[in-house]
């Protein structure tokens, strides 16, 4: 069997994101039709620079999805195929099994794995992982941050202390520290992970309660609701059996040990962030006019945080979102290429990129790929994030 030419690779690498460009030209079609009705993100549609931004972010989101589906993969990513060592793109298997894709795109890394499915799979780790870790560090920052504006005084000092506290460490030593195997036998990811993931559950309970107070019924039927499930999330999460946190019977699903641990040191490092621009804001609106309407009004002050001032802080907060997450992707690459967190046959593209640069002066493909991968998704959530600041600017 003869390697295949460049424009053969090219074409076979398109056929296989052809699910993922279908995808992408139903989403576009569909917001395109409705997007006077679908407030900020219609308008989104109104910028070249979010749209492109837009369509980078969802290309990869749409390939983390298929990927888990195993609808893109040419081969197992941790398989390793005799005589493929570093071999360049384009290059065939000596004696492919029935059914068994016949080349490797991309060529093979240095363990003569395929580079191809593992820049693909690879972007499943990520599209979990960085939007998830960015969600929780909003939900500790929003429900801390909002007290802190809105109160001032001692617990504004008190927390504003912490959050400094924390950001006084350099961010590559902190999760070097939190992720090295002395601190993880303490067991202290698991005991932070029981503070921190306690975090939205604590928010959507007050969010509920603040909103339904005067509704008794309608109160405890939307608590009950909601909190149940996520306490069982949340129990399943921090819970693992024979480890230093094993106190839940009901366990419904165990998260790997290394991604627990550079899960909970990404929410860590993002919380007091987000806490200090959300007490910036909340300083800001709580002057506002319908603030001291809804105190004259009589609203506690939770009902004010949440549902008055927390609205109107969604747009510099959704733009930040987006950033966030791309300041996320990028230490995770960067966990990966220190070997820190995820275990080592780990395809995430950090881990990728770092065994690709040992012979980078030799073989380009194992370490390329990756890097124009990590490269392009932070590239589309910044470009996202200035359409998403350039349509809410004009509201």
């Amino acid at each position: 069997m003869e390697p295949l030419t460049s424009f053969e690779i090219a074409t076979r690498i398109v056929t296989q994101f052809l699910p993922v460009l279908a995808a992408l030209v139903v989403l576009f079609v569909v917001s395109m039709m409705y997007k006077r009705k679908l407030g900020l993100y219609g308008k989104l549609f109104d910028s070249m620079i979010g749209m492109i931004g837009f369509a980078l972010v969802m290309f990869w989101v749409f390939t983390g999805i298929f990927a888990a589906m195993d609808l893109i993969v040419t081969h197992d990513p941790l398989t390793q195929v005799s005589g493929l060592k570093n071999k360049v793109p384009g290059t065939p298997l000596r004696n492919p099994d029935e059914g068994e894709y016949a080349w490797y795109l991309l060529g093979g890394d240095n363990l003569a794995r395929d580079v191809f499915s593992r820049m693909v799979k690879g972007s499943t780790i990520v599209i979990t992982i960085a939007p998830l870790a960015t969600l929780f560090a909003f939900m500790i920052g929003i429900t801390l941050g909002l007290p802190a504006g809105y109160y001032g005084g001692k617990l504004d000092t008190f927390l504003s202390f912490l959050a400094n506290l924390i950001l006084a460490f350099p961010v590559i030593l902190l999760f070097y520290l939190l992720v090295t195997p002395e601190i993880v036998l303490t067991g202290l990811p698991q005991y932070m992970a029981v503070v921190l993931f306690f975090f939205p559950l604590i928010f959507a309970g007050v969010l509920i309660h603040s909103r339904y107070r005067t509704q008794p019924q309608k109160n405890w039927v939307w608590l009950a609701v909601v909190l149940v499930p996520m306490f069982l999330l949340y129990a399943s999460a921090v819970n693992a059996p024979g480890s230093k946190v094993a106190i839940w019977p009901l366990d419904f699903f165990d998260i790997p040990p290394g991604i627990l641990v550079v899960f909970v040191s990404v929410v860590f490092v993002n919380s007091p962030t987000v806490f200090r621009i959300v007490r910036g804001l909340t300083m800001d609106i709580k002057t506002r006019d319908y603030v001291a309407a809804a105190q004259t009004r009589g609203e506690r002050p939770w009902y004010i945080m949440l549902w008055e001032i927390l609205p109107n802080a969604r747009g510099p907060l959704i733009v930040d979102f987006c950033l966030r997450i791309g300041y996320t992707t990028i230490l995770l690459g960067t966990l990966g290429f220190f070997g820190l967190g995820l275990p080592p046959e780990s395809p995430d593209w950090g881990s990728t990129i770092n065994e690709g640069r040992k012979l980078l002066s030799i073989y380009l493909h194992p370490a390329l790929p990756p890097a124009i991968a990590l490269l392009s998704l932070v590239l589309g959530l910044n470009l996202l994030a200035d359409g998403l600041r350039e349509e809410s600017l004009k509201d």
